[in-house]
């Protein structure tokens, strides 16, 4: 809720002329009475002005006594006993002052000020109704106050009123969707988004709404039909694709499917966050339809300046865990050759050629790897595991030995590398030097035994 300042006022126009209350007494006996309240009540704003409240309020109970009718002394008394935080004080003395002058805006402002301090959502709401005569512009702060109180009905009308005469903001629409999480709203919220539509068939964002509250509600059918109309009737909405990709996604329309989603992820309309899960959704349709791979590749595609979320390789991360080495390679590959600097990726590739039995592709590429990333202990492995494989055991023994020497801390690595050199000096006939790493390795695999009980 934004509080409204107060602003300064013309005090003459609040004085009572003291002629009204006194018209039988001597004029020398009136002046001296009106520069008495005069002297007084500049002495309350002097001392309130240096926040001396009490000083200024025992200077108001004087100017009280001299024009006990005087609105703007009860307001003035409102606003020294809100600054001291008496609350109870200050809301009688502003409520006096809006009984002297219902018309003293500022008077209901220091009221609703009280009740917002003191978190009385309901009577503020009472006064907030009557400030609303004054400026309309408090109806944002009556939505606000709805919602405190958990009126949802009553500020659900009132953000829809708003949004259609002064236009919608983001304070509201955050309020909007809070309410209609609960299910209970969301039927009248239809049936007003329905009426929208009728008024205005060309505002895209009712039909977008809409199809957001039947999806939620698992009313699907509904959702494809607001989707067809609104394709309809806006031919250029890419919104309306998004409902459309999801529809023959279900139908097991891969076609349709692919040209809605491409229209979806090539527009700026929507946000990335949609288009990713369309491009899972698509992803996951496409790991039982294999003859849309071409299609998913070119979606990545739309995907190529997001800094935050590397598709292809997420890709090639979702095969390898479905243990479809062929697909992981493919999109693994994809990713490197847009970003040959990520070793994660390098070695999730290296373990996806090593599962898919390509020792000849494991050999080649570990071996350029090495000449880019010449301190990197596990290309040596992989290079030495290919060789292993190929029957090229004194390269595999090059490479192992030198590798072996950049391992750091990685016991795991460092058990793999005596394997894969006892392999090689096995391969070689050399029997004595195979026993003596397979022999470490065991002692290394024994040792993280002790280690883990």
């Amino acid at each position: 809720m934004k509080k409204i300042a107060l602003y300064s006022f013309l005090i003459a126009l609040f004085f009572a002329p003291i002629y009204l209350f006194a018209q039988e007494e001597p004029k020398d006996t009136l002046a001296l009475a009106e520069n008495k309240f005069e002297d007084s009540f500049f002495e309350s704003l002097k001392q309130k002005g240096m926040e001396n409240y009490d000083k200024a309020i025992e200077s108001l109970e004087k100017c009280q006594t001299l024009q006990p009718e005087n609105g703007v002394v009860y307001f003035e008394l409102g606003k020294n006993y809100l600054s001291q935080k008496k609350y109870n004080e200050a809301y009688d003395n502003f409520e006096k002052a809006t009984k002297i002058d219902p018309k003293n805006r500022w008077a209901w402002v220091g009221m609703y000020d009280v009740c917002y301090d003191t978190h009385d959502y309901n009577q503020a709401i009472n006064i907030v109704q009557k400030l609303v005569e004054f400026k309309a512009d408090y109806r944002e702060d009556l939505v606000s106050l709805y919602m405190n109180t958990q009126q949802f009905d009553k500020a659900l009308d009132l953000i829809n009123e708003l949004n259609e005469t002064v236009g919608k903001s983001d304070k509201r629409e955050l309020y909007k969707a809070q309410i209609l999480q609960d299910a209970k709203y969301q039927g009248a919220e239809k049936a007003n988004l329905i009426s929208k539509i009728k008024q205005f068939p060309k505002e895209e964002s009712n039909y977008i709404s809409l199809i957001f509250l039947y999806s939620k509600s698992n009313q699907e059918d509904k959702a494809l039909e607001v989707a067809q109309k609104l394709e309809k009737e806006i031919p250029t909405s890419d919104w309306a694709q998004v409902s459309l990709f999801k529809f023959h996604l279900n139908n097991n329309d891969g076609v349709k499917a692919v040209n809605a989603m491409n229209i979806v992820l090539a527009s700026e309309k929507i946000d990335n966050k949609l288009k990713h899960r369309i491009l899972n959704e698509f992803l996951i349709f496409t790991k039982n339809n294999p003859q849309f791979d071409k299609d998913l590749d070119h979606a990545i595609g739309y995907f190529s300046k997001d800094k935050e979320v590397k598709v292809a390789k997420e890709i090639g991360k979702f095969y390898q865990s479905k243990k479809d080495w062929s697909r992981a390679i493919h999109y693994y590959e994809m990713h490197i050759k847009a970003t040959n600097d990520d070793m994660e990726t390098l070695l999730l590739l290296m373990q996806a050629y090593t599962e898919n039995f390509q020792f000849d592709v494991l050999e080649t590429a570990s071996e350029e790897q090495m000449q880019l990333f010449p301190s990197q202990p596990q290309l040596y492995y992989y290079n030495g595991l290919a060789n292993n494989q190929l029957k090229n055991y004194k390269k595999a023994i090059a490479s192992l030995e030198s590798g072996i020497d950049f391992i750091i801390d990685d016991p795991n690595l460092e058990i793999n590398f005596n394997l894969q050199l006892g392999e090689a000096y096995n391969g070689l006939g050399d029997f004595k030097k195979k026993d003596t790493y397979f022999v470490k390795a065991n002692s290394l695999i024994e040792k993280q035994k002790l280690q883990h009980k």
